[in-house]
């Protein structure tokens, strides 16, 4: 295979290829180059459901995806951030312009009208659903009793956008639970 990009994908890229197939617009040995993200972005976008934006600046890459979702008739979830951070703004914009505001799973679970993540296709082994070092830091971090999420920040001396997609994806793969007022916990075995 070619350039795994990011790297942390490596493990990944593997079992689809296991499983299924790995397909690119790009030549196998391609470098990754800022240029070419839009471009791979319209088949991620287009395959999805719906595009969440955890993170985006006023001129953020990010900003481009969702505006590719939207053209190709997908749902855009964003997540708000601190109004005092320049990495927010472009969350708060996208809100502004109609996208749906994200808290928790349960905003897109909604909002997509899917009954459950327990059904037969959606179910992963949970050892398996971890995609990576940091996901496998951060539950590791939690456990039943609720945590701030500026308490796992400082813990773990991640960048707040970082940490929210993240947590997002481990409360997606149903191996934590959020609870109001931004507190995270390991869900019960």
């Amino acid at each position: 295979m070619g350039i795994t990009y990011p790297a942390e994908n490596e493990k990944l890229l593997h079992r689809i290829a296991q499983n299924g197939a790995v397909i690119s617009e790009f030549k196998v040995h391609e470098p990754p180059e800022a240029h070419n993200f839009p471009i791979r972005n319209r088949i991620i976008s287009g395959m999805s459901l719906g595009t969440v934006i955890v993170e985006a600046t006023k001129r953020s890459g990010s900003l481009i995806t969702a505006r590719l979702a939207l053209e190709q008739g997908r749902e855009v979830f964003a997540v708000p951030g601190s109004v005092k951070s320049f990495k927010s703004m472009g969350t708060h914009q996208l809100i502004k312009e109609g996208a749906k505001l994200v808290e928790n799973v349960q905003d897109i679970i909604e909002e997509l009208n899917i009954d459950s993540l327990s059904g037969s296709n959606l179910q992963h082994d949970k050892k398996d659903a971890l995609g990576s070092f940091e996901e496998q830091m951060v539950l590791d971090a939690l456990n039943a009793y609720p945590v701030h999420i500026d308490e796992l920040v400082r813990k773990l001396s991640l960048d707040a956008g970082k940490l929210s997609s993240i947590l997002l994806q481990l409360e997606m793969k149903g191996l934590i639970t959020q609870t109001p007022g931004k507190f995270f916990a390991r869900c019960e075995e």
